[in-house]
């Protein structure tokens, strides 16, 4: 489960098929060389998107 005190990039290491979700929301925070530092939270809060909205969408795209 994704939770938003993790990082982009830990999110991506363990469900790739999130990546989707990242693009549409034009969160390119994957490719930053702060994805390893930046929190989820954080980053949709710089991108002024709802972290709920997101969480909830990324969990739904992953693979149980």
């Amino acid at each position: 489960m994704i939770r938003k005190e993790m990082t982009i990039s830990e999110i991506l290491r363990r469900y790739p098929e999130t990546l989707p979700v990242f693009e549409r929301h034009h969160l390119d925070c994957y490719d930053c060389q702060l994805a390893d530092f930046e929190q989820l939270e954080h980053g949709a809060t710089v991108h002024k998107i709802d972290v709920e909205s997101l969480l909830c969408e990324l969990n739904c795209n992953i693979k149980k």
